[in-house]
């Protein structure tokens, strides 16, 4: 196939996340004004969407209590700088199973609510984007299931297109792309669509690159997508991605590292990727001609 690199670039930052990484390095942020900070600060560097999670400011244990949304997104609007904000909905949809001989009742660390719950934050702070996993997994623990049925995705894009906010759609596998073309066919989410290319995330698409081009291939034509890979895989990843025709993702909840032995802050991953991203001779391109991409619509929360 012939090289079709994207020439305007735009870079997505994942702050936060919700893996168990709190302890793991001391920049990982923790509380609304951590990731407010860090979120802006990868701004500074070249980020033009800072994909948000939120955490007990505490224990650093993922959470959804929509105050800590609001004082996240508030505090970002409120910064000297521009970005998109791109909120995460996919909490909620945690299933840990009991054992393998008596899997019912399910054991903690499940998390099951509704759509309209999954996407109260959503409708709290009016992000321009918001994300959509696009379909049920097995997520690297041995009894855990991400749990995101057909009704349910139904539901929750349906109300995300009502909201005005633009899905992207977090494709583990192939079949979440199948999935998320019917959702367009069914008049659930606006094309064309946006779309997070999800590799080397136990167990969904490997993180090889026959893999990648096989997601990639399945995009549709006037589809946007970006891609991202984990841990030491990042970097390559934004290579990847660009010269695939595609955006790129990086950030604390996918990698900690900058170098061996170097614990990365997400600014200086967002340095790291401009640069990768300019020397293949691309441009990164800001929030406004993301929005202008996109079709975004840049709104204040609902008071």
């Amino acid at each position: 196939m012939p090289l079709e690199m994207n020439r305007e670039v735009f870079i997505t930052c994942a702050v936060t996340g919700s893996g168990a990484t709190q302890d793991k390095s001391p920049h990982v942020p923790r509380s609304p004004k951590q990731i407010a900070d860090s979120a802006i600060a990868a701004a500074k560097a070249g980020a033009a969407v800072v994909h948000c999670h939120v955490r007990d400011p505490e224990s650093g244990a993922p959470s959804r209590d929509l105050r800590l949304y609001r004082e996240v997104t508030d505090r970002i609007r409120d910064a000297e700088v521009d970005v998109v904000l791109n909120l995460t909905a996919g909490m909620g949809g945690d299933i840990v199973f009991g054992s393998t001989a008596s899997p019912f009742p399910v054991a903690a660390g499940t998390d099951m609510i509704g759509a309209e719950e999954r996407v109260a934050h959503v409708a709290e702070c009016l992000p321009e984007i918001c994300t959509l996993d696009c379909g049920t997994m097995n997520f690297a623990e041995a009894d855990y299931v991400m749990t995101n049925t057909p009704g349910m995705l139904t539901a929750m894009g349906t109300m995300m297109t009502e909201l005005g906010v633009k899905p992207e759609i977090e494709a583990f596998d192939t079949g979440h792309l199948w999935y998320a073309k019917q959702l367009v066919k069914d008049g659930v989410l606006d094309s064309p669509a946006l779309v997070q290319l999800c590799m080397g995330v136990p167990w969904g698409a490997p993180d090889d690159l026959n893999t990648f081009m096989a997601m990639v291939n399945n995009v549709p034509d006037d589809w946007t997508f970006s891609a991202f890979g984990l841990g030491r895989n990042q970097m390559p990843y934004v290579a990847a991605s660009v010269l695939a025709g595609g955006n790129v993702r990086v950030g604390l909840e996918d990698n900690l590292m900058l170098d061996r032995g170097v614990l990365a802050t997400n600014e200086a991953l967002v340095a790291r990727a401009v640069e990768i991203t300019e020397r293949l001779g691309a441009k990164v391109i800001g929030p406004d001609a993301v929005r202008e991409k996109l079709g975004l619509v840049k709104r204040a929360p609902r008071g």
